[in-house]
C-alpha cells in the first residue's frame, strides 16, 4: 500500500525535515501517526496524497507516485485536513459535484452517516457550525470508500458525545483492503480505534509496532512509589503512578499517551 524508503524532503530555505525516512504500511488496518508538534506529521500526509514533493528517494503508494498526481491514484485516496474550506452550497449538491471523483461512493453508508451525525441534505455547508462541517467532511471520506483515507485532527472540533459516534462509524465503516491513517495529538480520542502505532521524532520513524506487539511486551497500569522502581516509564497521577512495565502474563490495555511520552523520552519496549 505505502512504501517510503530514504526520503528527504525540506521546505525551501529551511533545514530538512526529513532525512532519510522509510516505512511501509499495508491495507488493513487503522494506524495512529503520532508526532510532538513539528515532528513533520502533516507534512508526510500532504506528501503521502501528493500535495508535497520529495527531494529525493522512494514513495510509492498503491504502486503510484503521489507526486505525478495521477486519477487512478486521486480517485482512490481522500483527505480530511485539520483546516478546511466549503463552497456555499447544500450538502446535496456538494455530494452531487463530488461523487463522481470516487467511483467506489457508497451513498448508502453516506446517508446512513449523516443520519447518525443528524446532518440533513439540504443544509447550508457555510452554514453549519465548524463541529458539524468536521462531521459532513468525515461523513463523506467514509463514504468514498477510497483504499487510502488520510485524516489529520479528525476529532478536533467535535464535542464529546461526537467524539464517541465518530468512533462507532469508523469502526463499522470500513473494509480489509482499506487503509486509515490518523494523525492526532488527541490520543485518547482514538485510542481505542487504533490497532497500530508510527512515532514520528526529529524527521525520522522511532517507533513502529501493533498495538498487539506492544501489549505482549508490556502492561499499563497503576501503582504506588515503590512498584514505581520496577516500571519502565511512569507518570504521577491524582492518588498514584501510571506506570510502563515489562509484561507478566496477563495483557492490558496500551495506554497510548504513556507509551508516547515513554517513547520520545528515550525509553524503549521489547
Amino acid at each position: 500500500m505505502i512504501q517510503i524508503k530514504d526520503l528527504h524532503f525540506a521546505y525551501p530555505r529551511q533545514q530538512a525535515l526529513f532525512n532519510s525516512l522509510s516505512v511501509h504500511l499495508e491495507a488493513g488496518s487503522i494506524t495512529g501517526l503520532l508526532g510532538k508538534n513539528g515532528a513533520g506529521k502533516t507534512s508526510l500526509l500532504k506528501l503521502l496524497t501528493g500535495l508535497l514533493h520529495p527531494v529525493s528517494g522512494e514513495l510509492s503508494v498503491m504502486d503510484h507516485q503521489p507526486r505525478k498526481r495521477e486519477v487512478s491514484l486521486l480517485n482512490d485516496i481522500y483527505m480530511v485536513p485539520e483546516e478546511f474550506f466549503f463552497p456555499s452550497i447544500s450538502i446535496r449538491d456538494y455530494v452531487k459535484a463530488y461523487t463522481p471523483f470516487y467511483p467506489r461512493f457508497d451513498h448508502e453508508l453516506l446517508d446512513r452517516i449523516l443520519i447518525e451525525f443528524e446532518l440533513g441534505n439540504e443544509r447550508k455547508l457555510q452554514r453549519l457550525s465548524h463541529g458539524q462541517k468536521k462531521k459532513f467532511l468525515i461523513a463523506f471520506a467514509l463514504a468514498t470508500r477510497c483504499r487510502l483515507l488520510v485524516l489529520d485532527e479528525p476529532t478536533n472540533g467535535l464535542d464529546i458525545p461526537s467524539k464517541a459516534l465518530f468512533r462507532k462509524i469508523l469502526a463499522g465503516s470500513l473494509d480489509e483492503d482499506q487503509l486509515v491513517l490518523i494523525s492526532t495529538h488527541q490520543v485518547k480520542d482514538v485510542e481505542n480505534l487504533i490497532d497500530k502505532i508510527i512515532i514520528l521524532d526529529n524527521g525520522e520513524v522511532i517507533f513502529h509496532q501493533t498495538i498487539q506487539e506492544i501489549s505482549q511486551k508490556v502492561a499499563f497500569i497503576s501503582g504506588t512509589s515503590e512498584e514505581r522502581e520496577e516500571a519502565i516509564y511512569s507518570e504521577a497521577v491524582p492518588g498514584g503512578y501510571r506506570l510502563m512495565i515489562p509484561n507478566g502474563l496477563e495483557e492490558t490495555e496500551v495506554d497510548i499517551e504513556l507509551l508516547f511520552n515513554a517513547i520520545t523520552n528515550g525509553h524503549k519496549i521489547g
